[in-house]
């Protein structure tokens, strides 16, 4: 399950697409809006992307990701547009047989998300200023 969506991200679906029979842990990383960014009060975050590329770019990942790890389902949801305080941004779910491998494949797609997907975020601060903090476009 790979998206890009601009409405709020179903936690409670990702997480039951996440159970099976043959899973024996999850993984979730739910990365949400914060208050405050070294010191400012942030009142949301508006994200912008590059879709094609960066679905290509997720999908790649997740089979690098299943390809290391036996990963029995795996998630990857970013939102784009308007992110208030306190609401998911991104959501990284992994189903594997055991916890080790299920820790180390969602750490490997949220740190790899960073770094190579085409998203951009713009935090917007409660004194009236702004700024973009942009992501790589892959290589």
């Amino acid at each position: 399950m790979v998206g890009l969506t601009e409405e709020r991200i179903d936690i409670d679906g990702i997480s039951a697409f996440l159970r099976q029979a043959e899973g024996g842990a999850i993984d979730l990383f739910i990365g949400t809006t914060r208050r405050f960014t070294d010191g400012k009060e942030t009142t949301h975050l508006a994200y912008d992307a590059a879709p094609d590329l960066a679905r290509a770019e997720i999908h790649r990942m997740v089979g690098e990701a299943q390809s290391r790890w036996p990963v029995l389902r795996a998630v990857v949801i970013h939102r784009l547009g308007t992110v208030p305080v306190t609401e998911a941004s991104v959501v990284i779910g992994v189903a594997t047989p055991h916890r080790a491998a299920s820790f180390e494949a969602c750490r490997y797609l949220i740190d790899t998300l960073k770094k190579r997907v085409p998203i951009w975020k713009k935090q917007l601060f409660a004194d009236g200023t702004a700024e973009w903090v942009q992501g790589t476009v892959p290589e």
